[in-house]
């Protein structure tokens, strides 16, 4: 539900009753991961969605029936051989969805709107619930997990249940995804839980303050990036000239990086193509543990680049991070389609995906961001 954290907190603010649907599982082809979700509130206003469009009718009623029961349930739905336009996914895949109740006075309510509060913020938080085990733990608690692992509310099932599941949510928010997680309940029953996770939006650093960069500031912008834009020159480096980016530095690329935490989800792209700039810049940037480095320049650049980049100590592994001529080979010239370039192959290193038309392809469509097929966890919400 962190991905409508903004409306849900209003809603709790507001003191309005709502339901909230949520993508438990997903099994082959479906258009949401888990987390996804949808909510109505007691006046029928609906926010979000489960599937883009496939069944939110029927979850939609859903949620009206959890309001007049306070019961939480959970319901499957799958393409219907029988019946191509019955309440399915037409996509051929399926997904599990939980609804639950929460009326202002449940004693979940607090967990989730602080949850909500957190999310919507861009704070971090990871919120557990129990999705499939005993009846009576069903939906109806609630678990807020912090990234050094303490947690405020309960799953209901116990208190070494709840420390577990503290644990295995803030393992999945270091990792920045929202996944699911077996564990047992005080009486040894299995139980699976829905961690979803909400961490600060992953950075794009873009070094060169050139008219290419001003488009794929817009690009990460577009992609839910935190973007910055960096150059040493102070009458390039100025923000009416990038709009799209969150900051725009004026500072040496290379010592701006060396001030810099970045995580395994953050890209780093080099416009410059100029040593001076690139070489300092990508020595340090190679030897970080982000999750793309790119750098734009001709392939004659690209070769005296890298000589220079082996004159400075890096090793052939460090130097097989790099991609360039930066960008996926899309036939580019202008500077929006440059960055669409850069941004699809950003996309395709963080997804797995192979950078080649769907057509004619049989790998699944929907992966895992390790490349493997299927979706166990996903993306964290922002």
């Amino acid at each position: 539900m962190l991905d409508i954290a903004a409306e849900l907190a209003a809603w709790c603010r507001d003191g309005r009753d709502f339901a909230v649907a949520t993508v438990t599982a997903v099994h082959g082809s479906a258009p949401r991961p888990p987390g996804a979700a949808m909510a109505v509130d007691a006046g029928g206003l609906a926010v979000g969605s489960v599937s883009g469009g496939c069944v939110e009718g029927a979850v939609y009623e859903l949620c009206r029936e959890a309001l007049d029961t306070g019961v939480s349930r959970t319901q499957r739905f799958g393409y219907q051989d029988a019946d191509a336009f019955a309440v399915g996914l037409t996509c051929g895949g399926s997904v599990e969805v939980l609804v639950t109740p929460f009326p202002a006075a449940a004693p979940a309510r607090r967990i989730v709107a602080a949850a909500c509060e957190a999310a919507a913020g861009g704070g971090a938080a990871a919120l557990a619930r129990v999705v499939a085990g005993p009846a009576e733990l069903l939906g109806g608690g609630a678990l807020l997990a912090a990234p050094d692992g303490t947690h405020t509310g309960t799953l209901n099932g116990g208190a070494a249940l709840d420390r577990a599941a503290a644990a295995e949510a803030a393992a999945l928010l270091h990792a920045g995804r929202t996944g699911t997680v077996g564990l047992a309940d005080a009486d040894g029953a299995r139980v699976r839980l829905l961690v979803e996770a909400n961490v600060p939006p992953p950075r794009l650093l873009v070094f060169g303050a050139v008219d290419f960069a001003a488009a794929l500031a817009e690009a990460g912008a577009f992609l839910g990036y935190r973007v910055t834009v960096c150059d040493a020159r102070p009458v390039f480096a100025t923000p009416e000239r990038f709009p799209g980016a969150d900051e725009v530095i004026v500072d040496w690329p290379h010592r701006y990086l060396d001030t810099q935490v970045l995580d395994g989800r953050a890209a780093v792209c080099v416009l410059t193509h100029d040593a001076r700039f690139d070489v300092p810049l990508l020595t340090r940037a190679l030897r970080l543990p982000v999750a793309y480095i790119g750098a734009m320049g001709s392939r004659r650049t690209h070769a005296d680049r890298l000589a220079r980049l082996r004159e400075a100590g890096l090793t052939a592994r460090e130097l097989a991070r790099l991609r360039s001529p930066i960008g996926l080979d899309l036939g580019a010239s202008t500077p929006r389609e440059t960055a669409l370039a850069i941004a699809a192959e950003i996309v395709a290193v963080r997804r797995g995906g192979s950078g080649v038309p769907l057509t004619g392809t049989t790998v699944p469509i929907h992966r895992a961001p390790d490349g493997g097929p299927g979706r166990i966890g996903a993306p964290a919400t922002r």
